[in-house]
């Protein structure tokens, strides 16, 4: 009953972020916000509402372990899962930007995150700073935007995306931004309730359910949007989705978690907060020599990937 529960829940929590993304999308383009923006931040936060969703309810719930093995087993997943088989489908471009700016930022605020967490407890003094870097880097984000120093190619996607929202009505546009907060929240609530009773009936810790099980689930958005887009001939934006979402998972949910209450981590958290500071070496050190991911890297990120999660659970 409680697998049943879970699926109903990741459906509920993915659903519900759709909706949301729809209505505020909508609002946005009523008041004639700018595609690009639109596409920079709503949906781009929309894709994490789900690894937000479970971690806040899991820290309020005293479930400290899983509210951060959710943001770190989600950005395991999307470099090593979602860019892996994206890579093995086929070769990912890497953008100037992505290169010069947003991946270092990523290892920037992956090492702040190992640092906050040597003491095993992030705080919100800790919280608030996570925040004030989110501000900063979609400020910045959009600037780049708005100022044309993304690539035109990487314009062109985003907006025929946006394209395909639909402008609704005001009382509709409502109704669908508060149908999605229910079903996030109400998702939230049953993936960390069932996601715990598996826990406790199989064994299993809090941390080895959050970095397998529900990230798995939270990251859905992340793949199957990588995965389209690879189909549909837009390659040249995935890597920059999944480095966005890592950012976005790290400094605005971890952010917003922390601060609503401050969270205590155990020691296999910290060395999987090392494991995921690692690994994002590692893709910038791939993006950086060859300007883009191939075959060979997309194999060697699914194995690593295999390989951890059997250590993670056997330890």
């Amino acid at each position: 009953m409680s697998f049943i529960l879970l699926i109903v829940g990741f459906f509920l929590l993915i659903k519900g972020a759709d909706l949301f993304v729809e209505g505020a999308a909508s609002i946005a383009k009523k008041f004639n916000v700018p595609a690009m923006v639109i596409g920079l931040t709503i949906v781009a936060m929309g894709t994490s509402a789900p690894e937000a969703a479970v971690s806040i309810t899991s820290s309020l719930a005293g479930q400290n372990d899983m509210s951060v093995a959710n943001v770190i087993g989600s950005n395991f997943f999307n470099i090593l899962v979602v860019l892996g088989v994206s890579s093995i489908i086929a070769t990912l471009p890497v953008e100037k930007n992505t290169i010069k700016k947003d991946t270092p930022f990523l290892l920037l605020v992956s090492a702040l995150l190992l640092l906050f967490g040597l003491n095993l407890n992030i705080n919100r003094v800790e919280g608030l700073i996570f925040l004030g870097l989110f501000a900063y880097f979609l400020i910045s984000t959009v600037k780049s935007a708005k100022n044309h120093s993304i690539d035109i190619e990487e314009e062109v996607a985003i907006t025929a995306e946006i394209e395909d929202i639909v402008e609704f009505s005001l009382p509709k546009t409502i109704l669908l931004g508060v149908i999605g907060i229910v079903g996030i929240v109400l998702g939230g609530d049953m993936v960390v309730d069932s996601a715990t009773k598996i826990a406790t009936t199989l064994g299993m810790s809090a941390n080895l359910v959050g970095l397998t099980i529900v990230a798995m689930g939270t990251s859905l958005p992340e793949f199957v949007t990588s995965i389209v887009a690879i189909r549909k001939g837009e390659t040249e934006i995935a890597i920059g989705n999944v480095i966005g979402s890592n950012i976005f998972n790290i400094l605005l949910v971890l952010g917003l978690a922390t601060v609503i209450k401050p969270i205590t981590i155990s020691i296999f958290a910290l060395f999987d907060i090392i494991f995921m500071l690692l690994i994002t070496i590692i893709l910038y050190l791939f993006m950086k020599k060859n300007n883009c991911l191939v075959r060979k890297h997309g194999i060697i990120f699914v194995a690593i990937y295999i390989a951890y999660m059997a250590y993670t659970i056997i330890r």
